[in-house]
């Protein structure tokens, strides 16, 4: 039973996307900014346990990184709602997963069945999303003044990795179904 534990972890987490998102939407950044830690502590920690004690399975596999899909995105889209962020960022991070859903997508029907670990880069770019989501619901909730510099720097840092992120996904995963195609 201890082995599901990462992928119940990962479930309540998924759980947290829509009053995540709702408390963004109303406002309520303090409230917001502490569910967005429970949230990002409990991927540590199922990432964590599942690596620790070996209870990985392909369906948390699959599921871990679609929480943080879905975390992210309404998140982003939230915020972008309330007028917290430009909505141009919001579509570029959706429009970046959705590159890679569809890509993965289509891979497994048109190729086989394949691994959903995700790089170091994509990682990283998680990290500095979920980063610049803390220090976004930071400033709005008033705890500290991010001075604009540092907000502007940390914005297009999240702009440079998703859209780096994505072309190397899209590379990577064309790659292999181009040589899984070639081989008789």
């Amino acid at each position: 039973m201890l082995r599901q534990l990462p992928n119940l972890i990962t479930a309540g987490r998924i759980a947290l996307v829509v009053p995540l998102a709702w408390l963004i939407a109303r406002q309520d950044y303090r409230a917001a900014l502490v569910v967005l830690v429970i949230a990002a502590v409990s991927d540590a920690v199922d990432g964590f346990l599942a690596k620790r004690f070996g209870w990985q399975s392909w369906i948390g596999g699959m599921l871990d990184p679609i929480a943080d899909k879905l975390m992210l995105m309404a998140s982003f889209v939230a915020l972008g709602v309330a007028g917290g962020v430009p909505l141009w960022l919001p579509a570029l991070v959706i429009g970046r997963d959705l590159v890679i859903v569809l890509g993965a997508f289509g891979y497994h029907r048109l190729i086989g069945r394949f691994d959903a670990a995700p790089t170091r880069l994509s990682k990283l770019t998680t990290l500095v999303q979920i980063a610049f989501l803390v220090l976004e619901l930071i400033g709005l909730a008033g705890l500290a003044r991010i001075a604009e510099p540092v907000r502007e720097a940390a914005l297009w840092i999240v702009v440079l990795l998703t859209v780096v992120s994505g072309l190397d996904y899209v590379l990577t995963w064309g790659r292999r179904a181009w040589q899984s195609r070639r081989r008789p």
